[in-house]
């Protein structure tokens, strides 16, 4: 009974704020693009943000959407109608200069319009810069140089993110395609504390890890232990964790909108810090702290611990692991908690730094398999590699690609590694099927 408690927990958190948030949602499907970037002023160590700076964007000469730079200099202009409808649409977004403070110029002051044609569904990154003019080949080094260490901060998160999905891959076969739901859940619990009862961030933070935790039990519990008791297919399983995506997806679009949305009196400035030629948010840095504290941890959990050890020995040959005593179901539940509420962190770090929407573990989940299989599937060690190095591939992606494109490398990553090492950098080669 108690255990039944426990696992409903998230439930009977979200259940009562259904009927206060479902009057301003938007309806299943309508999903909101917009155009974003952030503005700040390079001639100040560190750089400053430039705030009340107006954006505008126009379809064919009409004005269709504007929005203003925030104190942080971020700003976010969604764009009317559909990312379907608006793939393919010719937009032109300008700066107004008028609006800058005064004694602020842009590098480029002709440059002032920038003509984008709408190719994915992804928001649309347009960068303005503002400050003196740089020698560009200081400049591309500069770039490679930022590329790298933000890579480097992006594949610490993933890793964070990717934990649960190998470890419940290593201990049950699942490739369990909802774990980018479970990473969504973190975020958004946290978020609804905030924003229904007025929490402080780090309070609300801790419950929604811990909540997750509760939602990764409930998972097993109710639905992955049955249907393994029943002796279905993991087929038959992956396709069960489909669904169940896409049912989660709708929940959590109803319940919290499909606008983007940012954690409230986050205790850590946002301003970058700058370390020679490289900005490096304070934000930023101490997730990759946090990512790299829990990951150290995790690691010498699985190495040093008697739990870890039973997860080895389930990883490795359950049927054998269950004959020499372990329980092998209460192994793959508790694995089933960790990797929720490891993935509700991760959920909830991204959204500290770039913000989400309901759909933010979807959008990662591509970045999330690419580094599992990249490194090895069933392998934490080959995960935490293979995250970091994707992590980097994509940032410095952006060097030669649009930044739109740049998740665009976790599927080559993908291809190339099925095609010429399917079981990852440090996996084993096993035969499947």
């Amino acid at each position: 009974m108690r255990l039944r408690l426990v696992a409903l927990l998230p439930l009977l958190v979200i259940i009562p704020l259904l009927g206060a948030n479902a009057p301003a949602q938007a309806e299943p499907g309508d999903d909101i693009l917009d155009v974003t970037g952030t503005l700040v002023d390079t001639r100040s160590d560190p750089p400053k943000p430039v705030p009340d700076v107006t954006i505008s964007v126009e379809i064919d000469g009409e004005e269709v959407a504007s929005g203003t730079s925030d104190a942080e200099g971020r700003y976010s202009v969604p764009l009317p109608g559909t990312p379907d409808e608006l793939v393919g649409e010719k937009i032109t977004v300008k700066l107004d200069t008028t609006t800058l403070p005064p004694g602020t110029t842009l590098t480029d002051e002709k440059n002032t319009s920038r003509t984008v044609t709408i190719k994915t569904n992804f928001d649309i990154p347009i960068g303005y810069r503002i400050g003196p003019e740089v020698d560009e080949s200081s400049e591309l080094v500069r770039k490679a140089t930022q590329s790298a260490v933000n890579g480097v901060f992006l594949g610490l998160l993933l890793a964070l993110a990717a934990l649960g999905l190998s470890l419940v891959f290593g201990t049950t076969g699942l490739t369990n395609f909802a774990h980018g739901e479970l990473i969504t859940f973190g975020a958004v619990i946290a978020f609804l504390f905030q924003d229904q009862w007025g929490w402080a961030f780090i309070p609300a933070a801790l419950l929604g890890v811990v909540l997750s935790g509760a939602f990764g039990f409930a998972n097993d519990k109710f639905l992955w232990k049955p249907l393994r008791g029943r002796g279905t297919g993991l087929i038959a399983m992956m396709i069960v964790s489909i669904g169940l995506a896409i049912f989660l997806r709708n929940v959590y679009q109803y319940v919290f909108g499909a606008d983007n949305q940012n954690f409230k009196d986050v205790p850590i400035q946002r301003r970058p810090w700058q370390v020679g030629p490289i900005d490096i948010s304070a934000r930023t840095f101490w997730s990759a702290v946090i990512c790299t504290i829990v990951l150290i941890l995790v690691s010498i959990a699985v190495q040093r611990t008697r739990l870890g050890k039973a997860t080895r020995a389930v990883s490795d040959n359950p049927a054998l692991a269950a004959s020499s005593g372990i329980d092998v179901d209460r192994v793959i539940l508790t694995i089933w908690i960790f990797g929720g509420a490891l993935a509700g962190m991760s959920g909830i770090l991204w959204g500290m730094n770039y913000g989400f929407d309901y759909q933010v573990g979807f959008k990662i989940l591509l970045l999330v398999f690419a580094g599992v299989t990249l490194g090895g599937l069933g392998t934490i060690w080959g995960t935490m590699a293979g995250s970091v190095l994707v992590g980097i591939m994509v940032e410095m992606s952006s060097l030669v690609l649009p930044p739109e494109l740049k998740y665009v490398t976790a599927l080559i990553v993908l291809i190339l590694v099925l095609l010429v090492r399917p079981q990852g950098i440090l996996g084993r080669a096993q035969r499947v099927g």
